[in-house]
C-alpha cells in the first residue's frame, strides 16, 4: 500500500493545539436560522404535546424550502472551513475507484451481472451468452441522467431470457417506472409503467404481474400510500388497460404482491399490512380436474395463511409441490414442502427443520438445495438433497457473509464473499466436486492484510450478550485514545452482517476503530431477537447500543471524547434516542434519514406499516412507550454532542420532516458549544440508488465532521514514514 494516504504534507493537524483551537473559534460559532415556532398542540390521552415546528412537514411550501436553503448554507459553510475536507474526499475517490462486480445469475441461455468500472455513478447491467460469451452492456443507467441520479432499482428477466423488465428510480424516490426490453437486440418496448412502488415484474407468458398504489395527486413524496393493488400487464398494451388481479377494499392498509414459479405452473399471492408477517395464498395455473381434464375456468386462490403473523418465501415448485421458506412455527425459519391441494399447516412436510442457526436463504442448484445459514452474524453454506438430507458444507472464508446464486438445472453456480476487510470477491462453484475458484477479485488501494476484525460479546443492561465486530489496524494500542465509529441498526428483523465498507478506509487508515453492534430488534438470531426490540421492548435496542459504547470505553478501545455514533433510517432513530438519553456518552452523533418523530411517523407515505415494530400513538399503552423515547420529544436543555442530522429532499420512505423538526429542536435547546447541523441532500432519497459522486461527497462531509470534532491527527504516521 502506498504510504502517502492523505497527501499529508499539505496539512498536518497533529501537535498544533493552538491552531486547532483558533480554527474551532472561527467555525463553531454558527449563525443558525431563526426557525419560526407555531402554536400547535396535540392531546394524547390527556397529555398535551407541543409541535412548534409542525409547519416544516409541508415539503412543498416556499417557507420550508427557504429554511432548507438557510440550514444547508450554515452546514456547508462549516464543512468548507474544515482544512482537510478535500484530502478526505481525494482519498475516498481514490479508494472507491476499483472495479466491482456482482454475482452472475442465469436466465435462459444468458448470464447477467452488474459491473462498475470504479467511480461510475451507477453500476451497469451486462449480459453474455453462456459462460464463455462476450459480455455486452444491456442497461447503462448512467446514460439516463446527466447527474447520475437515475438508478436501476431492480430487474426481472423472463425465464426463457427473451424479455427483461427493469425498474428505474429517480432522485432516490421509492416511486419507480418499469421499462421493458427485448434482450437479444436491446430494443426498448413501448410498455413503460409509471408510479410503481415496492414492486418488480413477475413474468407470466406475454406479460407480467406487478403491484402498486394509486398515483399521487399531490404531495408525491410525503402523502400516505394506501389501497395497494396487484395488476397484470400484457405486452403491447397501455398501462390504463392493465387487468386488476387483486385488491382488498375492506382493508386499505393492506397491499398485495404476486410471484410466479419459473415454469409458470403456480402463482403465489402475498398480502402485507406491516413489515412483519403476511397472508399467503397459491394458485395452480395448470389445474387438472380428473373429471374434465384441464380446467377452462379461472383457478381459485387457496389460502395457506391469513393471520399476517408469519412470513413466507416461495422458492419454487418441485413437480406439483411447493418449496417454501417460512418462519411459521419456526422463529429461526424452516424449509417446508406444501401440497397446494392441501395447504393447511398440518399437512406440511418439513424438508430442513429449524436449527440453532438462522436459515436465511435457500436456492436450487442442479437438483440440490443450497441453504445459507447465519451463525453469530456470519454465514455458512450447506448443500442438501431434495429430501432434506445434508450432504456437504461449502467452504467459505471466516467472519464474513456469502451470497449464493445458482440455477436449478446447472451444476455450476456462483457466490460472493465479503467482510469488513475484504472487498466483495466472486467465486465460481461446482456443486458436483464441491470446489470453488476465484471468478472475480477486485484490486483495491487498501492493504487489507494490515487490518483485522475481532468479534466480541458484551453484556447489555439486562445481561443479554450482544455480538459486536470491531475492525482496526493490527497492533493497535488499547489506551483509550483511539477514535471509534460505532454503527447500529436494531430493527425490522434485519441482520446487520459484515461487508466491505469502502468509505471506512479513510477512518481505518488514520487509526480509527470501526465497530458494528448487532443489537436486538434485528434478525441476527431469529424472531425472538427481533421481538425483544420492538414496541414497548424498544428500549432494549437503545440499552444494547449504550452498552456497546460503555464496553468500548471500559475496555479502553476509546473514550467518550473519541467516540462517534451513526445509524441510518431505523438506525437514525437509534442515534437520536441514544444522544437524547445519554448525550454525555459520545462526542459526535450522526443520525441519518432517521425516524425521529415517533408520534406522527405513521401519517406519512408507507410509515403506517412500521407499526409492527414501533406501535403507534393511536393507542394509550403504545403512546406511553413511544413518548418516553421519541427523539423529537425528549430533547431537553443540555449540552449535546457535535451533531450532523442527515436527510434527502426526495426521501419518501422516512420523510425529511423528521430530520427538519429534530434538528430545529436540538439547535434551539443545545446549551453547549458543539455544532448542531443538518445536511439536506438535493435530488436524493433514503439512500438506495444514490450515485457514487453523491456518496463520495456525503462521506467526505461525514468523515470531515467526525475527524474534526474528534481531534484526529490526519496522516501523521504516514507522513513520518514518507520522510524517513
Amino acid at each position: 500500500m502506498k504510504k502517502l494516504i492523505f497527501y499529508s504534507s499539505l496539512f498536518i493537524l497533529a501537535s498544533c493545539g493552538n491552531k486547532k483551537q483558533n480554527q474551532q473559534t472561527s467555525i463553531d460559532h454558527l449563525p443558525y436560522p431563526q426557525t419560526k415556532k407555531v402554536d400547535t398542540v396535540n392531546d394524547y390521552f390527556g397529555t398535551k404535546i407541543a409541535d412548534p415546528y409542525r409547519w416544516l412537514e409541508d415539503d412543498n411550501s416556499a417557507e420550508t424550502k427557504q429554511w432548507v436553503e438557510a440550514e444547508n448554507k450554515v452546514t456547508f459553510d462549516y464543512l468548507s472551513k474544515i482544512p482537510f475536507r478535500q484530502q478526505i474526499k481525494d482519498r475516498l475517490t481514490k479508494v472507491w475507484n476499483y472495479e466491482k462486480c456482482s454475482v452472475p445469475f442465469k436466465r435462459g441461455k444468458y448470464y447477467f451481472f452488474y459491473k462498475n468500472n470504479g467511480i461510475q455513478n451507477q453500476s451497469v447491467l451486462y449480459v453474455q451468452e453462456g459462460l464463455n460469451g462476450t459480455p455486452k452492456v444491456l442497461i447503462d443507467p448512467n446514460t439516463l441522467s446527466a447527474d447520475g441520479t437515475t438508478a436501476l432499482a431492480g430487474v426481472s428477466v423472463r425465464e426463457d431470457g427473451k424479455y427483461i423488465a427493469y425498474n428505474l428510480a429517480k432522485s432516490g424516490s421509492d416511486w419507480n417506472d418499469i421499462v421493458t426490453m427485448e434482450i437479444e437486440n436491446g430494443k426498448v418496448l413501448a410498455d413503460t409503467l409509471h408510479w410503481i412502488k415496492f414492486s418488480q415484474a413477475s413474468w407470466k407468458g406475454d406479460g407480467f404481474y406487478y403491484s402498486t398504489f394509486p398515483a399521487p395527486t399531490s404531495h408525491a413524496y410525503s402523502g400516505k400510500n394506501e389501497n395497494g393493488k396487484a395488476y397484470f400487464h400484457k405486452l403491447g398494451t397501455s398501462q390504463s388497460k392493465d387487468e386488476l388481479v387483486y385488491e382488498d377494499k375492506k382493508h386499505p392498509g393492506r397491499s398485495y404482491g404476486i410471484s410466479v414459479t419459473d415454469d409458470q405452473h403456480f402463482m403465489g399471492l402475498w398480502g402485507s399490512e406491516s413489515t412483519s408477517g403476511s397472508s399467503f395464498a397459491v394458485k395452480d395455473l395448470n389445474y387438472f380436474d380428473p373429471r374434465n381434464g384441464y380446467a377452462h375456468f379461472e383457478p381459485q386462490w387457496k389460502w395457506v395463511d391469513t393471520t399476517f403473523k408469519n412470513d413466507y418465501n416461495l422458492i419454487d415448485n418441485i413437480g406439483n409441490q411447493l418449496l417454501v421458506l417460512t418462519n411459521a412455527n419456526a422463529p429461526k425459519w424452516q424449509l417446508v414442502m406444501i401440497d397446494p391441494m392441501k395447504p393447511q399447516m398440518k399437512n406440511w412436510e418439513i424438508v430442513i427443520p429449524e436449527s440453532e442457526d438462522l436459515l436465511e436463504n435457500v436456492s436450487l442448484c442442479n437438483g440440490k438445495i443450497v441453504a445459507t445459514f447465519l451463525h453469530d452474524v456470519t454465514n455458512k453454506l450447506c448443500v442438501y438433497d431434495l429430501d432434506g438430507k445434508m450432504e456437504k458444507e461449502i467452504p467459505v472464508p471466516p467472519l464474513g457473509v456469502a451470497g449464493f446464486s445458482g440455477d436449478k438445472k446447472d451444476s455450476i453456480a456462483f457466490y460472493s464473499f465479503t467482510n469488513y476487510t475484504t472487498p466483495t470477491t466472486i467465486y465460481k462453484y461446482s456443486i458436483g466436486s464441491n470446489t470453488s475458484k476465484v471468478f472475480f477479485k477486485p484490486k483495491v488501494d487498501f492493504n487489507s492484510d494490515a487490518y483485522e476484525s475481532k468479534q466480541v460479546f458484551y453484556p447489555s443492561k439486562d445481561g443479554t450478550k450482544i455480538p459486536m465486530i470491531l475492525t482496526y489496524k493490527k497492533g493497535i494500542n488499547l489506551d483509550g485514545n483511539n477514535p471509534c465509529f460505532l454503527y447500529g441498526y436494531g430493527g425490522f428483523d434485519i441482520s446487520n452482517t459484515p461487508y466491505f465498507v469502502t468509505n471506512s478506509v479513510a477512518f481505518l487508515e488514520n487509526g480509527g476503530i470501526y465497530a458494528v453492534a448487532n443489537i436486538r430488534g434485528g434478525g441476527e438470531y431469529g424472531e425472538a431477537w427481533h421481538k425483544a426490540g420492538i414496541i414497548c421492548n424498544k428500549q432494549n435496542v437503545f440499552d444494547d447500543f449504550i452498552a456497546a459504547a460503555e464496553y468500548l470505553i471500559k475496555e479502553k478501545y476509546t473514550s467518550s471524547q473519541k467516540l462517534a455514533v451513526h445509524g441510518r433510517s431505523n438506525g437514525g432513530l437509534l442515534v437520536g434516542a441514544v444522544m437524547t438519553q445519554r448525550p454525555d456518552l459520545m462526542k459526535v452523533a450522526i443520525p441519518g434519514v432517521g425516524v425521529l418523530d415517533m408520534l406522527r411517523y405513521h401519517k406519512f407515505t408507507i410509515g403506517y406499516t412500521w407499526a409492527s415494530d414501533y406501535g403507534t400513538s393511536a393507542g394509550k399503552s403504545q403512546f406511553d412507550c413511544l413518548v418516553k423515547y421519541s427523539p423529537l420529544h425528549n430533547v431537553k436543555e443540555t449540552q449535546y454532542p457535535a451533531t450532523m442530522v442527515m436527510t434527502g429532499d426526495h426521501d419518501d420512505r422516512v420523510v425529511p420532516a423528521h430530520s427538519f423538526k429534530f434538528a430545529a429542536t436540538v439547535q434551539e435547546k443545545n446549551k453547549g458549544t458543539n455544532p448542531i447541523l443538518i445536511r439536506i441532500d438535493q435530488k436524493a432519497g433514503h439512500g438506495a440508488g444514490k450515485p457514487t459522486s453523491k456518496q463520495i461527497e456525503e462521506w467526505a462531509d461525514v468523515w470531515s465532521f467526525v475527524f474534526y470534532n474528534l481531534g484526529m491527527e490526519i496522516g501523521k504516521k504516514q507522513e513520518s514514514e514518507l520522510l524517513k
